[in-house]
Formats: C-alpha cells, structure tokens, sequence
C-alpha cells in the first residue's frame, strides 16, 4: 500500500445492523463523567497553587519569592519548587502504579465496577484535601485522587469504545475528552471565584469541591449497565446478547454477536495478556499505546493546563488575570472539543491529528519567539498589554489545535485498537504511559522553564514535529471501522502488515472458522 498510513478503504470493515438509541446515549454521557475527575483536578491545581493563601500556608519558600517584586527579578524561575511540582504531580504516579491493578479488576469484575471504585477513592481524597492542614495530608489525598484518576482513565474509555455503535464510536467516546475539557473550564471558574473569597480559605473550597465529580461518577457507575463484551468475558453470554439488542435497539445483533463469541474465546485462551500484548502478531497495538499517550504530553499540553495561572503569572499578567486567562482558555478548549466530536467520524482520525500538530507547532514557535524577545535569557522584563493579549491568543489557538486533535485522539485511538484478549492490558498500558509522563513533565517543568527559559517551547515544539512524521507514516485511519474487525486495518497497513497473521484478518477474527 501506497505511502502514509495506509488504511482499508471507506469504513474499513462489515457494517452491523441496529442504530443508535437513546438508551446508549445516554449510558455513555454517564460514562464519559468519569473525564470530569481528570480536567477537575489539571485545572484546580494551577490555580490553587497560584494563590497567596495556599502558598504562605503550605509552601512558604515559593510565597516569598513570589512577593520578592525587585526589577531584577529572574520571571522564568520565580516559582521554581520541587515540594510545589511534588504537590501537583505526585497524583500521576499514584494513577500510574492505580492503572495496573484497574487493569485486572476492569477484566475480572466489569468496567462499572471500576469507575465505582474511581469516584469512590476520589471523593475520599478530596475530602481530605479540603480539610488538610499540613502538607503530609495534602500529599495523602493527592494520592487518593490519583487512585481514582488511574481507575477512571482506564475504564471510561473502554467501556465508552465497547458500547458505542461503529458510525458514532469516535463521537461518542470523545465525550470522554469532553469531559476532561468541562472539568478544567469549571475549575478555572471555581478558582476565579474561590480566589476573592477573604480570610483565606479559597483554596480549601475549591479543592473540596473535587467531591462533586467524583460523586456524579459514583453514582453513575451504580445504575449503568456493563457492556456485552465485559459480561462476555465473565461467562454470561445471554445476558450478553440481551444487553447487545438493548444498546443497538435491535433484535438482529447475530452477526455483531458472533464477532464479540469469538474474540471472547480467543481472549479466554489467554492465560496472562501482559506477555500476549508483546508477541509480534500485537506489535501494532503495543507500540501506539505506549507512543500516543507519549506524544500527548510531549505536546505540552500539560504545562498550559496545570501550570496555566503559573505560567500567566510568570509572563507578568496579574493574579485576577492569569486566573481569568485561565478560564479564556478552558473555554476554548471546550468549544474545540465539541468540534471533535462533530467531525472525527466524518473526516478520520488523521486528518485532526495532522492539522492539530500543524497548528500546534505554529503556535509554539511563535509563542518561544515572543517571550525570547521580551525576556531574553536573563529573564527580566514584562509585556506591554497588547502583547500579553497575543501570548493569550496564541496560547488559545494552541489548546484548540490539541483539543480537537491530540487530547480527545490520544484516548480514543487507543481504545478502539485492540482486540479483546489484550484490550485491558493495552488500555492499562495507554493509561500509565500518559501519568508517567504527566509526572515527569508536572515534576519538572518549572526547573525546565528556569533553566531552558522561553527554549522550553521549541523543545515540545521539536516533539510536535516528531508526532506528527509518526502519525502520517504509521497510524493508519480506524474510522468506520468495526472494534472487533481492527486487524484488517493493520494487515492492510504497508508497514504493520506483515505482523498480522493471515488468520487474524479470516472473516474478521483470529481463529474464525471460514
């Protein structure tokens, strides 16, 4: 096959019968909650970590460095802190080691089961992060909240790719990212409004209120129902097919339940599907799990998410406006959601990842070049209005790239492509992947951002370009594209083909019989 990423035609696979109901809507709206754990807590911690009340209290050092307003003053390394990235970033590496056991109980118990134990540990770690009065506690719940992320992030997405019909499986697994975006514009918003309460105790407030997503997802999880392919791999195939008629509102699934028999009997004739994933028939699957969720953090989304009110601050906006461009930006990020969701399953996977990863690099350019010009390396200096109002410009046009792009992709791609005898296992993979990474970047930006100054920008612009060469040679397009009939995209594939055994692709499943 020529070039690219190769893909099997329009819509790639067999079409099931059934449509979309109200019913699957409405399970994956519920589903997709478990996002607003994740974008609650990237956008309340920048902004939390911002206020004067919460640094004198937890993080004095940074607090009078902060108020140190000599004209000579380094703005790129003012609010350099291990302690301060440890706060934000030690959630990640909790989700990380969290993801790994998600995996088993997600395969052995249900997907629901999960996101039960996500909002559940969640809620307790925001309660404790609300009442914290030392930084041992803080810590002690942060970990809590990575517990839950780690759960959530590997449940949401499968049970949202399994659920939903093929048509609209982007669109609707996408509402997981919307979520994700929902939650950081609502936390940009808490932290705006928290940070004019007087006496102090703002930041309390806005991260107590973590326990409100986390109690949507937890009730949520009680009333959904688990999804076929997980009631299969348990043993229960009437149950199975009753709940595959009710999702598709149709009685004639034989086909599409065919698909998901044998995939279970391949998938039960896996005794451990952590050495399943690395046999080379897998090869595909494992490498865009672990590079994607790589890729996503190296775009440097991150920075702008949590450290945004930081980050505005450095660049010599105000307390009040930094965490207002915060919120400018949450919003974009939003609306640029929403326009992933209406176009992903009419124009393709690639298509957004390569326009989002051109937008990105502009952006990031222009964005280095500026601040070089205003700072320099010696770090003094501040921006005249207007051109504050072009760093927030550009930064908006940056997270729009990344969220109809790189964001809502980095969680659906992965997802979609695995078959599910390893489908847990990739998923955990994808999962650990992005909170090890969202870790080392959470723990190292503002040492990065002292060190390699307005550099720091062309060196996640340098990945973009990486990224993107990636996705234009190696991803092929999943779009239309039955879950259980994704080997037929890869043996099509110029490049991942010759991985992919002739069975895999017999009729649409390994070991089918013709």
């Amino acid at each position: 096959m020529a070039g690219g990423g190769g893909f099997v035609g329009e819509g790639g696979g067999r079409s099931y019968e059934g449509g979309v109901t109200i019913f699957v809507l409405f399970t994956c709206m519920a589903a997709a909650m478990g996002g607003l754990l994740f974008g609650y807590d990237l956008g309340i911690s920048g902004g939390v970590t911002s206020m004067e009340s919460f640094l004198s209290k937890f993080f004095p050092s940074v607090f009078h460095k902060m108020k140190n307003e000599s004209a000579d003053q380094n703005q790129y390394c003012k609010f350099d802190s291990e302690l301060l990235t440890l706060f934000t970033s030690c959630l990640y590496i909790a989700a990380l080691v969290a993801s790994f056991f998600a995996s088993s109980v997600t395969r052995k118990f249900g997907r629901k089961i999960s996101m039960f134990v996500a909002g559940l540990v969640f809620l307790i770690g925001s309660v404790l992060n609300g009442v914290a009065n030392n930084i041992v506690l803080l810590i002690i719940g942060r970990l809590l909240l990575g517990i839950g992320v780690g759960f959530a992030n590997q449940s949401v997405p499968v049970y949202l790719a399994e659920m939903a019909p093929t048509k609209i499986r982007g669109a609707l697994n996408m509402g997981f990212q919307m979520a994700i975006t929902i939650g950081i514009l609502v936390a940009g918003l808490v932290n705006f409004g928290t940070a004019k309460i007087k006496g102090g105790y703002g930041w309390r407030v806005s991260l107590a209120l973590a326990a409100v997503p986390s109690l949507i997802l937890t009730v949520a999880a009680i009333f959904l129902p688990d999804t076929p392919n997980s009631i299969l791999e348990r043993g229960h195939p009437e149950k199975a097919k009753k709940m595959l008629k009710k999702i598709r509102g149709t009685d004639d699934v034989d086909e599409e339940f065919q698909d998901l028999l044998d995939a279970t009997e391949v998938a039960k004739r896996v005794e451990n599907q952590w050495s399943n994933i690395t046999q080379p028939r897998y090869r595909p699957q494992l490498v865009i799990c672990l590079l994607v969720p790589f890729f996503q953090q190296l775009t440097g989304i991150n920075v702008i998410m949590f450290y945004a009110p930081v980050l505005f601050m450095t660049l010599g906006f105000g307390n009040e406006a930094s965490l207002m461009s915060t919120v400018i930006t949450g919003s974009v990020n939003v609306v640029a959601t929403l326009v992933s969701i209406f176009t992903v399953d009419r124009f393709g996977r690639r298509v957004l990842f390569l326009q989002g990863g051109v937008q990105m690099l502009i952006c990031q350019i222009a964005v280095g070049v500026m601040i070089g010009m205003k700072f320099g390396v010696s770090g003094e200096g501040a921006f005249s209005k207007g051109e504050a109002n072009w760093i927030l410009f550009l930064i908006c046009a940056y997270v729009a790239a990344f969220a109809w792009s790189w964001g809502p992709l980095g969680w659906l791609v992965p997802s979609e492509i695995c078959p599910l005898e390893i489908r847990s296992a990739g998923q955990a993979i994808n999962v650990s992947v992005n909170m090890l990474f969202t870790f080392l970047i959470g723990q190292v930006f503002l040492t990065m951002l002292c060190h390699l100054k307005f550099g720091l920008f062309f060196f996640f612009a340098g990945f973009v370009i990486i990224m993107t060469i990636f996705i234009t040679f190696f991803l092929p397009e999943t779009k239309n594209v039955p879950i259980e009939e994704m080997n037929r995209v890869w043996k099509a594939h110029w490049f991942w083909g010759k991985y992919i055994p002739d069975e895999a692709v017999t009729h649409g499943r390994q070991d089918r019989a013709v």
